[in-house]
């Protein structure tokens, strides 16, 4: 469902021009793309020109503070709420951070703070916050208590994590990956581990910037079938290609990009035996990567396991997961900016 705050303006246009990696300063066009009291719960809510938005506007806040050192103090006089049911190195850094480098004062909520509809209902816990912040990011165990949440709310809800999605996560990848290759569209992303919520977002997302999906999961480990749906129709309509098998190495036959993540995500403990022999024979290796494009990087949203990738392809001139983990920071950011602002780039708009 889709959830609309606040009301769209004119942007300001500024006339500069200079070079950057992929990317180019010069004048920005009035863009139609407005996201000011949006909430971010999946991008299946958004589309193309919208995740593009976010993704120009995460390039144009690093180069403008850390490239140029620019003091952007765009969220001054804001305050952010940070509900973390799940523990995080960085989702939690990269969110508090980024927030109070932009001017912004960020609040974190542990659940040792805040048992989120436990000792009070969701719905007043969202009216509270909406009373004293400006937006709140909640880091949660279930979907639904996300989207109670933003229901309730009258100030923006992003997701910084659920067990159905992940969706500033897969932001940090794009922006990793159009740093490297200097585009989207074409690319062939290979996903070899568990249908987890990081697939998820990679389903409902990849096909409307023009990349092409193959995945490996192990029988039983398969993405949720109403996702799958979806991401079919998604891959109908911008003409990409979907693959689905319990073949790791024919999942990364040709990828430019191989993908995986942890076998055993928080609250599922007690599975850790089972998963681990279902996913044997699912270790990216460089035996992986010589089948996969000339090109190929590797990406993970860490922590990492020594199972789920080897130390050769982790710390190889082919892994990008730590600027990918860098990402998180810039493009969070973005999100944050978006959805309080009405705040223009700088940078010309990326052909993706």
């Amino acid at each position: 469902m889709l959830h609309f705050r606040g009301i769209a303006c004119a942007k300001t246009l500024i006339n500069t021009v200079c070079h950057v990696r992929n990317f180019r300063l010069s004048v920005p066009v009035l863009n139609s793309v407005n996201l000011k009291g949006r909430d971010l719960l999946t991008l299946r809510d958004f589309n193309s020109d919208e995740i593009k938005q976010l993704l120009w506007t995460a390039a144009d806040l690093k180069h403008r503070i850390k490239e140029n050192e620019e003091v952007l103090s765009l969220l001054k006089g804001k305050s952010l709420a940070m509900i973390f049911q799940k523990r995080s190195t960085r989702t939690r850094l990269s969110t508090e951070t980024g927030f109070a480098l932009l001017g912004g004062h960020p609040c974190f909520l542990s659940p040792e703070d805040i048992h989120l509809g436990v000792n009070e209902s969701i719905k007043d816990t969202a009216r509270v916050l909406s009373s004293m912040t400006d937006v709140i990011l909640a880091r949660v165990y279930s979907q639904s208590d996300l989207d109670q949440l933003a229901k309730d709310a009258s100030v923006p809800v992003i997701s910084g994590l659920s067990d159905m999605y992940h969706p500033i996560q897969i932001l940090a990848d794009y922006l990793t990956l159009q740093e490297h290759f200097g585009k989207l569209r074409g690319l062939t992303l290979s996903w070899i581990g568990d249908g987890n919520n990081v697939l998820n977002s990679f389903l409902m997302s990849a096909a409307k910037l023009g990349m092409h999906l193959k995945i490996a999961t192990p029988k039983g480990y398969e993405p949720d079938t109403s996702v799958m749906k979806l991401a079919h129709q998604y891959s109908k309509e911008f003409e990409t290609k979907l693959v689905l098998s319990d073949d790791p190495m024919e999942a990364a036959k040709g990828a430019n990009v191989l993908i995986t993540d942890t076998w055993v995500s928080m609250g599922q403990e007690e599975e850790k035996k089972e998963r681990l022999k279902a996913f044997s024979g699912y270790q990216i290796t460089m035996q992986t990567g010589k089948v996969a494009a000339p090109d190929w990087v590797f990406l993970h949203c860490l922590p990492r396991k020594q199972e789920e990738v080897d130390d050769e392809v982790f710390y190889s001139d082919h892994s990008l997961v730590f600027p990918e983990a860098e990402n998180r920071k810039w493009t969070i950011m973005a999100a944050m900016v978006s959805v309080l602002t009405e705040y223009s780039p700088l940078l010309k708009k990326p052909t993706f």
